[in-house]
């Protein structure tokens, strides 16, 4: 889960262990991370570590639906057999870093969780002296590296799968338009960065402070930007729940029109569905995972639990099947860092996607539009990683 400002604070006080860590551990036979070696013939013990005992009410539920999805994904495993233990974080990092060892000691031999960027960097740092990986529910890439992979989709991801489409389009310059706080600005680098090795320009960028004057204030600005740098496309960072509603309000009427210059979203504008009523973001640009799978995911854990998976739930699924996948092969280094990142990557709950070497992951996502009020695919999630989209 994306968290900012606070544990990126105190990530920056860990980066140099972490890359003198990833540099020892490349080192190690097993590759970068290295791993433990495992018998496939017995189960495996994999350790789940969820947010559960924590001051926050919505936790427990989240918690919950994480150890569902794994149980889940282990009912669909054939000829592999993993041994679950489930460990409380309490939704805090030393706490994380506590049970991690604990798991390592009660004999895990990889680690799935946890959910927040400061817990999941705790618990890696643990039990990297073990050489055990962690496959952390987070997003924040500043954490990932090391024993350290994050299973969340990230910004770099999406943005790159979108400014790729864009370019395939014809479009030729982009305005990124992106909220001043630490999430927005990861988000303008994403984009920036995707946008520097493609055949769409980066053509002006525009700031703006996350409350309803600083939308207005701002939108003066994205109009001359676009107007003077010939833009053909708007890459907005705004959430549904933020500044996307007023933007997408604001800008048709100070004449930046979506008919005339393409807007595209880096969050989905699909959730929560009540903005798919919005006049602004009919036309827009989005990613999503595959939907049909995503959707045949959430009507199996419905049918199975009763109640409707939490968003992030599909992740310990995701963890769960890469775990399975690798045992399956027999071999004794099935764990380790360089099985973990085969280039081939896996199958979850909404599509393929791989882990990187530096502890990112890539996913194959469908890119989609609304129209009339609907989501429509414009470009299926690829099948496979030498497929289109990548």
């Amino acid at each position: 889960m994306f968290t900012v400002c606070k544990p990126v604070r105190k990530l920056a006080r860990t980066a140099a262990v972490l890359a003198t860590a990833a540099f020892l551990a490349a080192c190690e036979p097993g590759g970068l991370g290295g791993g433990p070696s495992i018998n496939t013939s017995k189960p495996v013990p994999v350790a789940l570590l969820v947010p559960a005992g924590s001051a926050n009410s919505g936790d427990a539920t989240l918690a919950r639906s994480l150890e569902n999805a794994a149980r889940l994904a282990m009912a669909d495993l054939q000829n592999v057999k993993i041994d679950l233990r489930v460990y409380d974080t309490q939704g805090n990092a030393n706490t994380a870093a506590s049970v991690a060892q604990q798991a390592v000691s009660d004999g895990a031999k990889i680690i799935i969780g946890p959910v927040y960027a400061q817990a999941a960097n705790s618990a890696g740092l643990s039990v990297l002296s073990n050489k055990v990986n962690v496959l952390s529910f987070s997003n924040n890439t500043s954490i990932a590296g090391g024993n350290v992979f994050v299973l969340g989709p990230t910004f770099d991801n999406t943005a790159s799968r979108l400014v790729s489409f864009a370019g395939s389009q014809g479009k030729t310059g982009a305005v990124i338009v992106h909220s001043n706080d630490a999430a927005g600005q990861l988000g303008q680098s994403a984009i920036a960065k995707a946008l520097s090795s493609s055949r769409v320009n980066n053509v002006g960028t525009v700031g703006y402070d996350r409350s309803q004057q600083g939308v207005i204030n701002s939108v003066p600005t994205i109009k001359a930007t676009v107007d003077s740098s010939g833009a053909d496309s708007l890459f907005l960072t705004a959430t549904t729940a933020g500044a996307l509603p007023l933007y997408t309000q604001l800008l048709p009427e100070a004449g930046v029109s979506p008919s005339n210059t393409q807007y595209i979203g880096l969050t989905r504008w699909d959730i929560p569905s009540q903005t798919l009523e919005l006049p602004g973001v009919q036309g827009g640009w989005f990613a999503l995972p595959d939907p049909s799978k995503a959707q045949a995911y959430r009507q199996r854990y419905n049918a199975t639990y009763g109640v409707a998976p939490h968003p992030i739930s599909g992740l310990a699924y995701d963890g769960i099947a890469a775990i399975a996948a690798l045992v399956s092969q027999g071999k004794s280094d099935a764990l380790t860092a360089s099985a973990l990142t085969q280039n081939a990557g896996f199958q979850g709950v909404g599509g393929i996607f791989r882990l990187r070497s530096d502890g990112t992951n890539e996913r194959g996502l469908a890119v989609a539009t609304i129209q009339n009020k609907q989501v429509v695919v414009i470009d299926p999630a690829p099948q496979s990683f030498s497929g289109a989209g990548f």
